[in-house]
């Protein structure tokens, strides 16, 4: 059995994330890394009640896990949907002319709005591997000023869901001390 440090998420026997190589290409890789750190942020949120989840532990930041949570619904929504899919009117789901921030500020201690950021979340992953399956890496759709390619989204997701693995990791430590992957 692999040593693990006191206070760790898991023994990494029981790390439900893909432990062997990834078989495939490229586009299997890439996915196969998203779908890691998409599950790498539900472990550093398993077991948090609706309080624990809404703390913002670093004060004077409006960041929390719930935050994190709802943040990253809104960040696969407007990449698959909004840009990919090309439907650029898309309702946002935290984020009004007047809100540009509720997936932060309103990321409060209630068991609804936890159930509801969870199930948006999972939906919008679930419509982002769809999405995945189907796309040629190498497809283009306009953005901003040009194009952007499948590719280059996925990349950006992996870089984005690290990037807040990383807040996630310290979040979690302020919580209750659980460090790790």
């Amino acid at each position: 059995m692999a040593e693990h440090r006191a206070g760790s998420f898991l023994d990494p026997a029981d790390d439900p994330r893909h432990q062997g190589a990834t078989p495939g290409g490229e586009k299997e890789i890439l996915t196969e890394y998203l779908r890691h750190h998409r599950q790498t942020l539900e472990l550093k949120c398993a077991g948090l009640d609706a309080e624990q989840l809404a703390r913002r532990a670093v004060p004077p930041s409006t960041m929390s896990l719930l935050g994190l949570v709802r943040h990253l619904a809104e960040v696969e929504r407007a990449w698959f949907r909004r840009v990919l899919s090309e439907r650029p009117d898309t309702t946002r789901i935290y984020r009004t002319p007047d809100e540009p921030d509720l997936d932060w500020d309103g990321a409060v201690a209630d068991s609804a709005l936890v159930e509801e950021a969870w199930a948006n979340l999972r939906g919008e992953q679930d419509f982002g591997t769809a999405y995945l399956a189907a796309a040629d890496l190498d497809s283009r759709v306009p953005f901003e000023d040009g194009t952007i390619s499948a590719r280059e989204v996925i990349v950006h997701l992996i870089e984005e869901y690290a990037r807040h693995n990383g807040h996630a990791d310290l979040l979690r430590e302020c919580l209750d001390g659980r460090v790790g992957e």
